[in-house]
């Protein structure tokens, strides 16, 4: 965690109103966008219990990655509204442990930089379901993999390949929106045939009168 953003949790904790709405300006819009991806257009309703249940909490907050405190919350209250509503969430999130995965930076980066975007949104809802969280938690929220395994109850290492391999599908899935389509080939007439009263060149034989 930031020591701006610890600094405005330990203020918030003694009762600074002002650093409460710089917490909730800083995350509330990952949270929103998370939580889209979990509940679709109830997203606004369930943040808004998320974070009232994370202001009637927050003097017992103990320390540690405050984002992952948050983002735990607001996935809690949001398999509560998908059990009131008997829904299944939009993104189940059965995280199988996987092996390690060398990280390839530029196609995490380029990825990253993009996500945020509705497009980008829409894009990561295509995921298999394990990846499109863990994009969700690594790059929208900005956990690191340990935290993001705590919020999921899943190890670090499965949460971390996961994610690379949600990257390296949503980097090629842009790079092919980039990509300019290919020319249609030109259409051309078809050759006239030669026949009865036309003559091979294609000319039309002009009829005599009477």
């Amino acid at each position: 965690m930031s020591d701006e953003l610890s600094e405005a949790v330990g203020a918030a904790q003694a009762g600074d109103e002002n650093a409460f709405r710089f917490l909730y300006r800083r995350l509330q819009p990952g949270l929103l966008r998370y939580l889209t991806a979990l509940v679709g257009a109830d997203a606004e309703d369930v943040a808004s219990e998320t974070w009232l249940q994370i202001s009637r909490d927050l003097p017992r907050f103990a320390g540690g990655e405050f984002r992952a405190w948050t983002v735990t919350i607001a996935r809690n209250r949001a398999m509560d509204h998908l059990r009131r509503q008997r829904r299944r969430p939009a993104l189940p999130v059965p995280v199988q442990a996987l092996t390690d995965l060398a990280g390839d930076a530029d196609t995490a980066e380029r990825a990253g930089e993009t996500i945020g975007t509705e497009a980008a949104l829409a894009l990561i809802a295509t995921l298999p379901p394990r990846e499109a969280e863990a994009v969700l938690l690594r790059a929208v929220i900005g956990l690191d993999a340990e935290s993001a395994g705590r919020v999921l109850g899943r190890r670090a290492g499965a949460v971390r390949t996961a994610a690379h391999r949600g990257l390296r599908r949503l980097a090629a899935m842009m790079q092919r929106q980039d990509s300019p389509p290919a020319a249609a080939p030109r259409a051309t007439a078809p050759r006239p045939r030669a026949g009865r009263g036309r003559p091979a060149s294609g000319s039309p034989v002009e009829r005599a009168d009477g």
